[in-house]
């Protein structure tokens, strides 16, 4: 059975668990399962803003929070046996929650043999040492969860690098804790694991000599990334990095878009290392689409630290897509959130020559509100206007390739150069730096080359070829 407040948040009614739709991938055969109870605290009267809103941002609902809190347990296979919101008058510092509730949450712990109580808000290393203690149960916040499933997740290495530092910078903080008692104590790399080392000085050293070495890894791991980077950039082709809330359908999208097979599923946080792949569009435009790890509200900012290698790959974009779940209840608030990493990472999610909103999953909304949606789309000013997508179905992927070209183009300017015919070297060089539109031979024998390139490098081109022939600003 699950749990949650009444309307009137004084009491706790009862809810069936349809124990199919609450696990979304098996658990691994023959592994213990974790009982867990999942917990959303909110203020009474008050929905939960959006990480990072400002005022007239959309908030969201306690309800979808501790839907998606139960969701990312479900992601790492954790039974969840009851979940329920925990309205709060005021937080206590030394336990989050009033001794009532305290006490209350405890029996349902010891009724239901929950081994883990899952609390998505953020807790002091002080108030989750004295929860643990006062439920016999050990405690996750939303933090310790979301790299729980990162650790998960990872599938190469530089992703398991990544999320190793986040996890070893988290678990520092946490020395204060119950470090000292091996039946408490969380070593090694995840949370849910078994006891480890006792001296807490001695954790401290492990940690740090560990960070230290992931560190110099990762710097590796960087230095090489940017070689790559440095080499897209000597060839013609634009970077188009996919955003957005995780289980938006960004990498349905980008399998639909390149023809790949990504894993895609409805599951938090399906994919997390990041994917590239060349496509050309319909009109001949090569690009390089690059799939990254999917945002979620209050994401650890040590995550965001540990895996700035990969977002990179966002910073240096030439168009950044912006996938939304549009069927989603709280597509704002998500939208909110995904822009306050983006802000982070130091990308203007209102630069409408480089970001353009894809609102995805149109398939799964009502009829009335795709009207609405499309209504809104047609009165958005076309250099800011969101393109409405089914990634399940293809529909609108034309209007989205033409789109991503309108906004590559508007970057780059054509010019058509003059080459001799025995000029072999000089055509190599420009298939090489310049995206080449067509060539032809001039009356006068001489070999025309049209070519589209970043305005940065026109200079150079006009350098090595002399002044072109014709030029014009973007789309030919």
């Amino acid at each position: 059975m699950l749990w949650r407040t009444s309307e009137s948040g004084h009491s706790l009614e009862l809810r069936r668990r349809d124990a199919q739709s609450d696990r979304l991938s098996p658990a691994t055969p023959g592994a213990a399962v974790t009982r867990a109870i999942v917990l959303t605290p909110f203020r009474r009267g008050g929905a939960v803003p959006a990480r990072g809103a400002r005022a007239g941002e959309a908030v969201r609902s306690p309800q979808a929070r501790l839907d998606e809190a139960v969701g990312l347990g479900r992601a790492i296979d954790l039974d969840v046996v009851q979940a329920g919101l925990v309205p709060l008058s005021a937080t206590k510092p030394g336990t989050y929650f009033g001794s009532g509730k305290v006490d209350e949450i405890a029996g349902l712990v010891k009724s239901l043999n929950a081994t883990l109580v899952v609390v998505d808000c953020a807790l002091s290393p002080v108030q989750q040492r004295n929860l643990e203690k006062a439920w016999n149960a050990k405690v996750l916040d939303r933090t310790g969860l979301i790299l729980e499933i990162f650790g998960r997740r990872a599938r190469t290495r530089e992703g398991a690098l990544q999320v190793e530092l986040a996890h070893l910078n988290y678990q520092k903080s946490r020395l204060v804790r119950s470090w000292t008692h091996l039946e408490r104590q969380r070593g090694g790399f995840g949370f849910l694991g078994g006891p480890g080392e006792t001296q807490l000085e001695a954790d401290r050293r492990v940690i740090e000599v560990r960070i230290a070495r992931i560190e110099r890894d990762l710097e590796g791991v960087k230095r090489t990334r940017k070689l790559h980077r440095d080499s897209r950039k000597r060839v013609p082709y634009p970077i188009v990095a996919l955003v957005g809330y995780t289980n938006a359908g960004k990498s349905t999208l980008f399998n639909r878009l390149t023809q790949a097979n990504v894993l895609s599923a409805d599951l938090l946080f399906a994919t997390l290392d990041p994917t590239l792949r060349a496509v050309d569009l319909a009109n001949g435009l090569r690009i390089i689409v690059s799939d990254t790890v999917g945002f979620i509200s209050d994401l650890p900012t040590m995550l965001i630290a540990a895996f700035r290698a990969t977002l990179e790959e966002v910073i240096e974009a030439d168009v950044i897509l912006h996938v939304r779940d549009m069927a989603h209840e709280d597509s704002d608030a998500q939208a909110g959130d995904v822009q306050d990493v983006l802000r982070q990472l130091d990308v203007d999610p209102d630069d409408t020559q480089r970001l353009i909103e894809v609102w995805n999953k149109i398939d799964a909304v009502a009829p009335e509100r795709r009207v609405q949606f499309a209504n809104i789309a047609e009165r958005t000013p076309a250099e800011a206007r969101p393109v409405l997508v089914s990634a399940l179905t293809g529909e609108g992927l034309d209007a989205l390739a033409a789109a991503i070209e309108a906004r590559i183009a508007a970057g780059r300017i054509s010019m058509t150069l003059a080459l001799d015919p025995a000029d072999g070297a000089g055509l190599s060089w420009l298939h090489r730096h310049a995206e080449v539109l067509d060539q032809s031979v001039r009356d006068d024998g001489r070999l025309a080359v049209a070519v589209r390139i970043d305005k940065a490098k026109a200079e150079p081109i006009r350098r090595k070829f002399g002044p072109p022939v014709e030029t014009s600003s973007g789309v030919r």
